[in-house]
């Protein structure tokens, strides 16, 4: 399990890499919910997600043979972007290995850093080439399966202990697992009466679906959400959610895209569908919580186009 003095190391490596993002009330989220809502704005982070803290945590464990080799990620779109950027920062050769149904935004940007770019047809493949890549030489830089990432993704939970006013309950975004690992061990230590939730869309369940197997299973997945469509989630990744998470809640595309809408409408920011299911999920926690509730929400990520969210909101009949 990783614990606080880790992730408090790792923000001391990383914290001259990155943004320190906002934590701030929300007064249209709260009028929408009718209860004191805070947002860590994650999505202000470079490259425009929390990915970007595993992704320098990790590069700067490397060393000097492991620099030289290059890395490589496999990612649905954030955390390819995450390392294609830090390392050209950090002047490191990385390889991201990406399914062709990843946003072409996150592809483009990959290319632009000079990272050599590898498409597949699905995320099964996409991990079966990555694996290929580091039997070959080159690190993996995993996008949750490894402590160091975690603890990465854990900083963001440590901002959040360390700004926010008082919480109750905590909504976090479910793919593989990390952001969610990471910031329910920072928040169990440094708030231990906070709940943390996790959020994931229906057909990228991995870590729902894990919890009810006792442990990671192959995943079908069918989500437009491509930035939570992990295979399966790891046993590290699974164990932190076990024993540190209230529930992992499930909620429709529709209503992740929905999310989007009226994040942008009353909370004032461009979010991604991975960060937009956090809204619906809110309403749950609400009803379930009661008017007490204090809620904070790790809004994850923006990079969706205004094109990818115009599509999306025709496909599922919505309003812009």
């Amino acid at each position: 399990m990783i614990g606080i003095s880790q992730i408090e190391t790792t923000a001391e490596r990383i914290a001259g890499h990155l943004v320190r993002t906002p934590t701030v009330p929300s007064p249209g989220l709260s009028a929408l919910l009718g209860i004191p809502v805070t947002a860590k704005l994650e999505l202000l982070q470079r490259t425009g997600s929390f990915k970007a803290r595993g992704a320098t945590a990790k590069l700067l464990s490397l060393d000097e043979t492991e620099r030289a080799a290059g890395v490589v990620a496999v990612s649905g779109g954030n955390h390819g972007i995450a390392l294609a950027v830090m390392a050209a920062a950090l002047q490191v050769k990385a390889t991201v290995v990406m399914p062709r149904t990843a946003p072409a935004r996150s592809l483009r940007i990959a290319e632009e850093t000079g990272a050599s770019l590898h498409l597949t047809d699905g995320m099964d493949e996409a991990f079966a080439t990555a694996a290929r890549l580091r039997d070959e030489g080159l690190t993996l830089v995993h996008p949750f399966d490894d402590p160091v990432v975690i603890a990465g993704q854990g900083t963001v939970g440590l901002e959040f202990a360390q700004d926010a006013g008082p919480l109750t309950d905590v909504l976090v975004s479910v793919g593989g697992g990390g952001l969610i690992a990471g910031v329910a061990a920072a928040l169990r230590a440094l708030r231990p009466g906070v709940r943390v939730w996790g959020v994931e869309t229906e057909g990228a369940q991995a870590m729902s679906q894990a919890l009810a197997a006792g442990g990671p299973v192959p995943v079908g997945l069918s989500s437009i959400v491509t930035t939570l469509s992990a295979p399966s989630v790891s046993q590290l990744t699974y164990e932190h959610a076990r024993d540190l998470v209230e529930e992992v809640l499930v909620v429709p595309d529709r209503a992740a895209v929905q999310g989007v809408l009226d994040l942008a409408e009353h909370a004032k920011v461009w979010t991604e569908p991975a960060a937009g299911c956090l809204l619906p999920a809110a309403h749950l926690v609400r009803e379930r919580v009661g008017a007490d509730a204090r809620l904070g929400l790790v809004v994850c990520g923006g990079n969706a186009s205004a094109s990818d969210i115009a599509q999306w909101a025709d496909r599922f009949g919505l309003h812009r």
